[in-house]
């Protein structure tokens, strides 16, 4: 009886899981496609979520200060080479340059904790889960 037990617990934790299985990798690595629930999403080199806001713009970080704190954004040294539908966007708080998908913009959240965690989709309404096919 306790084994069994055992096994439907450990099958019901199985399936509440974030499952993460990686695709491709961009900018050297530091960026990488990743499935996630069945939906295609960006993470940075060690499968965190990258996610966008609604108050950058396209090529604009306006993301400082208590914002930078909890959204850290992905930052890269300047020469890096991009492709695709990658680009970096200048920080004036750095000498870094942010990686932007398709001109937006990408951050991490501090509530995140393992790879797969997309906490902050949705957060005050104004930020989203970075997904390939924007």
């Amino acid at each position: 009886m306790k084994l069994s037990t055992l096994l439907l617990g450990a099958a019901a934790i199985g399936l509440l899981s974030t499952s993460l299985t990686f695709a491709d990798d961009y900018l050297g690595g530091a960026v990488k496609s990743a499935t996630v629930g069945g939906k295609e999403i960006l993470t940075d080199s060690k499968g965190m979520t990258l996610y966008i806001w609604d108050k950058d713009a396209v090529g604009v970080s306006n993301c400082y200060d208590k914002c930078a704190v909890n959204w850290p954004p992905l930052l890269v040294d300047a020469g890096t080479a991009v492709e695709g539908d990658f680009s970096l966007v200048d920080r004036t708080d750095s000498d870094k340059m942010i990686v932007a998908y398709k001109g937006w913009p990408l951050y991490l959240w501090i509530k995140d904790t393992k790879p797969g965690d997309t906490t902050g989709d949705g957060v005050g309404g104004t930020w989203h889960t970075a997904v390939e096919a924007m």
